[in-house]
């Protein structure tokens, strides 16, 4: 067990622009994290900062003692590693203090590059066990961001059993999916989550379609659209855990937000290290909902509560709850109030936002019902609130509808005067030490943080004639930091033989320590830096000793022969798959009591069997693996760091899959030297890059998918249980996933598969299979090892077809063009080419 030493966590603050910043230093963050505007950041719609701007943005930090973060945490394709970096050295000069970062190949290249830039694993690396963290540790990283699903209870197993830094988000919006393991954007629209281009697809609204039949919603259709997180309450447990650093979420967010959200956190913060009692009451409450909120939660760290997570009915800001409505006529409305209002306020009642029926806008007027004059301000009760002409229908609003106060003006002038006041408002605290001695120099130094400057007078002390200096008057001086950004800590010292201390001396010693401490925290750290690294890494892959490797930018041997992999989700698709000839089935079964069946079937034919690992493992699910060793197969699909190390040590052959998210040749050659026989490349790559990644690796050892369901959603939260079961999780929900069939219709009409795992997670697959076909000639001509095809639900003459397309393809009987074309045929929703379709640019915004 790791012992995790009690100390203040660090609070770690958003930051898309400059006063986004500004905000976060002035309002006591420790922190800041913030994105570059060169393709690598996974806020690419935030403003973030060009790389000239790197210097000034960490010295403004650095001189106000706040740490800074780049976030360079997307997956970086093949083609981008040279422009990577030449990006990190960059952050590097520029005195960084660490990067997030997202793709393996990418620490692995950080760390031979610049060893002292340290590297934190994003949450996008899904790290959610401390099995996983010991596997990714290899890479040299000093802290993991913790996925936003673990709970408390499984955070404090994990810290542990483990020595790794941690780190999690403590407020702000939450992904329904697990973050690095989304594929909805790039599935639907071309754009990658995991390149900073998500398209919120998850906070559209659904309908729910179980057994062929509508399951009626009510009001509740963003069924996937997760509350924010607010875990203000459960600070002081966090930081009991052994939690080193607290984070915001919000780079698209405002400054005014970043202040808001920051300065209620430093005092959560300050009030738990000091044992002080600091609950969020309503006014706290409301005044962090003004500047952003879904609906606060504690999200995943209470525990999985399905309904509590998701309630359905909203997935925009809303604001606060402001009361009721009582009537409506024109362009007034009176309600009954529970909060203030103000002129200028912001206000929407309840009403279809979809169909454009939402109604709100700024309040123009104010009077108390019974009262003759207009005032400025309520309190609570009844009011009459009048709009400007036109701004609302009030037909639309309905008697007892909620009012939502979703502006704020005097709140935001408040909020806004913290970060653009000319003096600094927050103030690091420094310690002074002061000798004093009638016949010596006055001497004092300054220490803050890990620094400590000195500072002496040129002249020694004379004895004071009358009024010799003291303790305090030394330090009543050194008090007076004025406009610096230091507040005085402890102050103490010696004081002898009845020194004269002039005002002037020390003021002028004390300016000369600040002007030191400025210059120490502002000047970058001299870091050396490798610049042959990346050819270095890149050696290896090339220098394969495999045969099917040699030469790997030409084409092979026309007696290279592709393999064709099949994955089953049921035991009588095994069954059809053997019957066609298919030489290896992978297995992902709802229920794990098949496998030993379906492994039972395939050596009976000769065929070998691999089964699946689930996407996620968390703390106290490594018995999980162990179970799947008994069923007696050839080897396994592993989807996750944890299952990989399990099964190499066990001795079995490992394929790693397509959410160990390989896009460069540095993850793919990190996971073989893991185990991995073969790696599966990542579904975020489009052709080009695709084959960009085959001519930069050993080529048999990749295994592409080729046709496939699309697994967009991939997530903790259960709509089964939170729609179809009067339970709140899996110890009370009843299983409604073993008896229905559920599919999720989007707003074109799409009805979208959704299947819970056998850790009852569910995924949402694409309606629409993809398939690459058209891309196989070429990958084949460079010695690609193996397609695969993942089944889902394709009844018994579908699947014949299919496979059987993929038979010919393979041996040269049909081309890329004539399989796409029967497939798309014999499918009733069609085929899409999807992201393996020519010319496409997953950087491109739709």
């Amino acid at each position: 067990m790791t012992e995790h030493r009690r100390s203040a966590p660090e609070l770690l603050a958003p930051a898309g622009d400059l006063e986004c910043v500004h905000a976060a230093i002035e309002n006591g963050a420790d922190a800041v994290y913030f994105g570059l505007a060169d393709g690598f950041n996974a806020r690419a719609r935030a403003h973030n900062f060009a790389p000239d701007e790197l210097g000034s943005v960490m010295a403004t930090l650095h001189r106000r003692g706040v740490l800074g973060y780049v976030t360079l945490n997307t997956l970086v394709f093949a083609d981008e590693l040279p422009r990577l970096s030449e990006t990190v050295i960059r952050i590097a000069d520029a005195g960084v203090d660490a990067v997030l970062v997202q793709d393996l190949g990418v620490a692995r290249l950080i760390r031979e590059l610049c060893p002292d830039l340290h590297v934190h694993a994003s949450t996008q690396m899904t790290l959610t066990s401390a099995e996983t963290i010991a596997v990714a540790e290899e890479l040299g990283l000093r802290r993991v961001v913790l996925p936003r699903e673990l709970s408390l209870n499984e955070i404090r197993k994990i810290a542990a059993q483990t020595s790794m830094p941690l780190e999690t988000f403590i407020h702000g919006a939450l992904c329904v999916a697990y973050s690095g393991q989304c594929l909805t954007s790039e599935s639907l629209g071309g754009r990658s989550a995991n390149r900073g281009q998500c398209a919120q697809a998850c906070r559209l609204p659904y309908e729910l379609v179980v057994d062929d039949k509508n399951r009626p919603l009510d009001d509740s259709r963003y069924l996937l659209s997760p509350q924010d997180l607010a875990g203000y309450d459960l600070v002081p447990e966090l930081i009991d855990a052994g939690i080193c650093s607290l984070k915001i979420e919000g780079r698209l967010k405002t400054p005014e937000y970043v202040a808001n959200i920051t300065s209620h956190y430093r005092q959560a913060i300050d009030a738990a290290m000091a044992g002080r009692p600091l609950t969020m009451d309503a006014s706290r409450q409301r005044e962090m909902e003004m500047s952003f909120s879904r609906g606060f939660s504690p999200g995943w760290l209470a525990g999985n509560d399905h309904k509590r997570l998701v309630p359905g009915t909203e997935s925009a800001k809303r604001g606060v709850n402001a009361g009721r409505v009582v009537s409506a006529r024109g362009n007034r409305v009176i309600a009954r109030l529970d909060v203030p209002i103000a002129l200028g306020d912001g206000l929407a009642f309840d009403g279809d936002r979809v169909a454009g029926r939402q109604q709100g806008g700024r309040v123009y007027g104010l009077r108390v019902r019974g009262g003759l004059d207009a005032v400025e301000r309520v309190e609570v009760g009844e009011v009459e609130i009048e709009f400007g002409r036109g701004k609302i229908d009030a037909e639309q609003i309905q008697p007892d509808a909620r009012v939502w106060k979703n502006d704020d003006p005097e709140l935001n002038r408040r909020l806004r005067r913290t970060f653009t006041a000319n003096d600094p408002l927050y103030r690091r605290p420094i310690d002074i030490r002061f000798i004093a001695k009638a016949g010596e120099p006055l001497r004092l130094t300054a220490i803050c943080g890990d620094l400590v400057v000195e500072a002496a007078a040129e002249s020694t002390l004379e004895v004071a004639r009358n009024r010799p200096a003291t303790p305090e008057s030394i330090a009543a001086q050194l008090d007076r930091l004025g406009g610096s950004p230091f507040r005085l800590g402890a102050c103490e010292g010696e004081v002898t033989g009845c020194p004269m201390v002039p005002a002037s001396l020390l003021n002028e010693l004390r300016r000369n320590l600040v002007e030191q401490l400025e210059n120490r925290l502002s000047s970058p750290p001299v870091r050396p830096v490798d610049p042959t690294a990346l050819p270095r890494l890149l050696e290896r892959p090339a220098r394969s000793s495999s045969p099917a490797a040699d030469s790997l930018a030409e084409p092979v041997s026309d007696e290279h022969q592709v393999l064709l992999r099949v994955l089953c989700r049921t035991p009588d698709q095994v069954r059809q798959a053997i019957a066609l000839g298919v030489q290896r089935v992978y297995v992902d079964f709802h229920d794990i009591r098949q496998y030993r069946e379906a492994v039972g079937v395939a050596h009976a034919a000769s065929t070998e069997i691999y089964i699946a690992s689930v996407r996620i493992q968390k703390p106290g699910e490594r018995g999980l693996l162990k179970v799947l060793t008994r069923h007696g197969a050839d080897g396994f699909l592993v989807r996750n760091l944890a299952a990989l190390a399990y099964f190499r040590d066990a001795g079995y052959p490992v394929i790693g899959d397509f959410s160990l998210n390989v896009v460069n040749p540095l993850t793919a050659d990190w996971l073989l030297q893991l185990g991995c026989d073969q790696v599966t490349a990542s579904y975020d790559l489009n052709r080009d890059q695709l084959l960009e990644l085959v001519r930069s690796m050993p080529a048999e050892r990749l295994e592409v998918v080729l046709h496939q369901h699309m697994p967009m959603f991939h997530m903790e939260h259960c709509v089964f249980c939170s729609v179809m079961s009067p339970g709140t999780n899996k110890t009370n929900c009843g299983r409604p996933c073993d008896r229905h069939e559920v599919r999720l219709r989007d707003r074109v009409g799409m009805e979208h598969p959704l299947q819970a795992d056998v850790a009852c997670r569910n995924t949402l697959y694409n309606a629409v299979p993809q398939s690459g076909a058209e891309a196989f000639a070429e990958l084949a001509k460079h010695g690609i090892g193996s397609i695969r095809v993942e089944l889902l639900e394709e009844p018994e003459e579908e699947l014949r077809k299919t496979v059987q397309a993929y038979q010919n393809l393979i041996a040269g009987n049909m081309t890329g063009g004539q399989v796409w074309r029967s497939l798309h045929a014999a499918n009733r929703v069609g085929v899409t080419r999807g992201t393996l379709e020519a010319a496409r640019n997953p950087l491109t915004i739709l």
